[in-house]
């Protein structure tokens, strides 16, 4: 049986280590949990470091589902309907699929004696930790309508984030497959047929032209080459994002570019004061909340550094000090953080936080988006010239000679 070493927080927030037995990894978080720890790292002895669990609140259903079960339950609950009975009418309102499938399953628990949170942690296909963590909460300070109505309101808030970034990035995608398929056509069709008018013509031909002739030979006879670059570039992205050291390095050079790392920035700020500040108002205790946290940022670089954070605040830190100590978190939020912590009301100041960066991030969304439109159009307009220009040049060259 594999060992495993693991690291995690006791109930008293302080750093634990030691190892464990069990048959896989997954086996092993749920030891670990039952004995009340939290785990921060899991190594299999040989193996390499593994994340204490993927949190998420979305999983296999989208998010405008989510969000529209959400809203329904927390109706009827804040209704004082039993929450058999809720589920029973929930169940019958969903047409089918995944979420039906997992209401069904989550009625049959909640029949048996099982607690709502615990009847939706069994289905961590459709519910990630730090919903279910949110929906415990709830339970226990007995504001499960509440911490059910913020569920929904964030939902639908990160859909709408969303929403505008696959906007935003249509044009952009559409201009470099339309560029791109004219200039295909332009050098594997056009190009070719009017080549025979260099051929027999013995004059020299301008550099551009050349450079173009070779272009136009290269795709006709090894076009197979790029396409298969094009093909195998998503399996290869995706295996090489499966090694943490790449992914790192991949999330270091997002907050690097000049323009878009700024934006990344802001969004990923955004996402950490909005969440941490959910779980807090719903009664999530700070550590756990950062844990969840943590895990929902997808950006390597601000995950390591809030495990920092977690360390300081479980040796009795406070959270805008140990925020203070790294530069990814700037001014602004550590300001707020501490005025939150001085005056009581954290979760409200990071929640407002949250919502400064949203709105700073769809700004800078919209001023890229109306300065990429020009530029592509200008970048096709100069690639599609350089062709006309080639074409013409030695055809001018011709007719000077026939003068």
């Amino acid at each position: 049986m594999p060992t495993f070493r693991y690291k995690a927080y006791n109930a008293a927030g302080s750093s634990v280590s030691g190892t464990i037995e069990a048959d896989s990894e997954r086996q092993a978080l749920q030891q670990i949990k039952g004995k009340g720890l939290l785990p921060r790292e899991v190594t299999e002895e040989g193996g390499a470091v593994a994340p204490a669990g993927s949190f998420s609140f979305r999983r296999g259903v989208s998010t405008d589902e989510l969000s529209l079960f959400t809203r329904r339950l927390a109706t009827l609950v804040a209704s004082s309907v039993p929450l058999f009975e809720a589920m029973g009418s929930l169940c019958e309102q969903e047409e089918g699929g995944l979420l039906r499938q997992g209401l069904v399953r989550i009625k049959e628990r909640i029949a048996e004696g099982a607690s709502l949170s615990r009847a939706l942690a069994a289905e961590p296909d459709i519910f990630g930790e730090s919903y279910v963590s949110m929906v415990a909460a709830g339970e226990a300070g007995g504001a499960l309508d509440a911490v059910l109505e913020r569920l929904a309101d964030f939902l639908e808030e990160q859909e709408q984030v969303r929403s505008k970034v696959v906007s935003a990035l249509i044009y952009p995608i559409l201009m470099v497959f339309v560029g791109g398929g004219v200039m295909m056509f332009l050098l594997t069709v056009v190009i070719p047929r009017i080549v025979t008018i260099f051929e027999d013509s013995k004059a020299s031909l301008p550099l551009i032209t050349v450079i173009v002739l070779k272009v136009s030979h290269f795709l006709q006879g090894y076009w197979w080459i790029p396409t298969a670059l094009v093909v195998a570039s998503v399996p290869l992205y995706r295996n090489a994002m499966k090694r943490d050291d790449l992914r790192l390095k991949r999330d270091t050079l997002l907050l690097r570019l000049p323009l878009a790392g700024g934006m990344v920035q802001r969004l990923i700020l955004s996402r950490f004061a909005r969440v941490l500040g959910l779980l807090l108002t719903s009664g999530v205790p700070i550590m756990k909340a950062l844990d969840i946290t943590g895990e929902v940022l997808v950006n390597r670089v601000y995950r390591s550094c809030l495990r920092g954070v977690m360390e300081d605040v479980a040796q009795g830190g406070s959270l805008s000090g140990s925020l203070k100590k790294s530069s990814l978190f700037p001014p602004l939020l550590v300001h707020l953080t501490g005025v939150g912590e001085k005056s009581g009301n954290l979760e409200e100041m990071l929640v407002k936080a949250g919502i400064a960066y949203e709105r700073e991030f769809s700004a800078r969304l919209t001023r890229l988006m109306g300065l990429m439109e020009p530029l592509m159009v200008l970048g096709m307009g100069v690639a599609v010239g350089i062709i006309v220009i080639a074409v013409l040049l030695p055809i001018f060259e011709l007719n000077q000679l026939i003068k």
